[in-house]
């Protein structure tokens, strides 16, 4: 009775884990049959990278917000200031494109710093400052444009989101050099989740049978390399992929294995408890403003070079897309909870709606309306699937 009980909730567990992934791929079927295949033709796909990378970015640093307990509304001004600050130096000064990069990130950092004390060292709610940053920021960005739009980008700048590797290892009608690389990813992941198994087991926790492991690793290889295979018979591995995936893996490693990450985690579960386990609450909850900055200006460079020009109202409503990726990807309302790998679900669904609707020739309000009613049957889902372990618990 005890085996079957620990299988029952073992496989609870894993389909609540997994909820999200199914979800996700319920989703595309839907929409794929709604445009008859257009969803995922390689043109579509590689846009889909490329048109919704910016989201994911900033996704991966409001998740951190999320988890750490707070929540950030000035994202989408902090995107446009940034793309402003690069665009005033790059087209009206011209400067060269990299000083304009990191005149951005200077710019991300110093929103960082300054959200980050009024938050940290002021104690004033995130929800508060933010807002401010948020009216803050784009009365800044009309400033620093002078109410224009300035436009275009030089050519080196634009590739960081609208470039493409490929050719490397010569072409077959596809991009080898693509395949091979999505291909010595899904071998790393295939070697980290053996090893992740064998310490689990080592430490005597439950996890799933060795032919259920095998099946869900072969299923994610074989849709990465679907993926793969789309954008390789296209036009190869556009430039900001690279560095999404980049950060995916670096903010994985640091939510998952750093001191930060467990501190994170700590101050979202129980701010109580983190105080009197030594943790530096100031620091931490500082540090998490100034990363946000950072990813929110490296948001606006993609942004910037993917319409190849700075505007006064870039960046409307981006801070709405990332929080709804990062709850709908299962991040918790009050904190301590939520992963970069789920947020990133969360955006691919919110991007494949908006991108399917698009083609379905769908009106932007109703498209808005979607998105509200999606955001709400996740959170909604969430307090539910808490309640249910609470009652379970008890």
């Amino acid at each position: 009775m005890t085996t079957i009980a620990n299988l029952k909730d073992l496989m609870t567990r894993n389909l609540r884990s997994s909820g999200i992934v199914v979800a996700f791929v319920l989703i595309v079927a839907f929409f794929t049959a709604l445009t008859d295949g257009l969803l995922l033709s390689p043109r579509n796909v590689s846009n889909l990278t490329q048109q919704y990378s910016y989201i994911l970015i900033l996704a991966i640093g409001m998740v951190i917000v999320i988890i750490g307990g707070h929540i950030d509304l000035s994202v989408g001004s902090v995107v446009a200031l940034t793309g402003a600050v690069s665009a005033v130096l790059v087209i009206k000064g011209g400067a060269p494109w990299w000083v304009g990069v990191l005149a951005a990130i200077a710019t991300g950092l110093l929103v960082g710093v300054w959200q980050g004390f009024w938050v940290a060292y002021v104690g004033i709610p995130a929800f508060i400052v933010t807002l401010a940053g948020m009216l803050l920021f784009r009365g800044l960005t009309y400033i620093v444009l002078d109410n224009v739009s300035l436009s275009p980008f030089p050519g080196e700048y634009s590739t960081i989101a609208q470039g493409f590797v490929n050719g490397l290892l010569g072409g077959y009608g596809y991009d080898t050099f693509t395949l091979l690389v999505f291909g010595l990813a899904v071998l790393g992941y295939a070697v980290a989740a053996y090893r992740n198994r064998r310490a689990k087991l080592s430490y005597n926790q439950d996890v799933e049978a060795m032919p259920l492991f095998v099946v869900k690793t072969v299923l994610v290889a074989a849709v990465v390399m679907w993926f793969a295979w789309q954008i390789a018979t296209y036009r190869g591995l556009p430039v900001v992929l690279i560095i999404l995936a980049a950060l995916i893996l670096a903010y994985s490693m640091i939510t998952k294995h750093s001191i930060f990450g467990r501190h994170v985690y700590a101050i979202g579960g129980n701010l109580a408890a983190a105080q009197l386990s030594g943790v530096r609450v100031k620091r931490v909850n500082f540090l998490i403003f100034l990363n946000m900055g950072f990813l929110a200006s490296i948001a606006g460079v993609v942004f910037s070079a993917r319409s190849s020009s700075a505007q006064p109202g870039a960046g409307n409503m981006f801070e709405l897309d990332a929080i709804a990726a990062c709850f709908i990807g299962g991040a918790a309302v009050t904190g301590g909870v939520g992963t970069v790998v789920g947020a990133m679900v969360g955006g691919l669904i919110m991007a494949v709606m908006s991108n399917g609707m698009q083609l379905m020739g769908v009106d932007q309000s109703t498209q808005q309306v979607v998105k509200g009613l999606v955001l709400l049957l996740a959170v909604g889902y969430d307090i539910w699937n808490k309640k249910r372990s609470g009652a379970r618990t008890a």
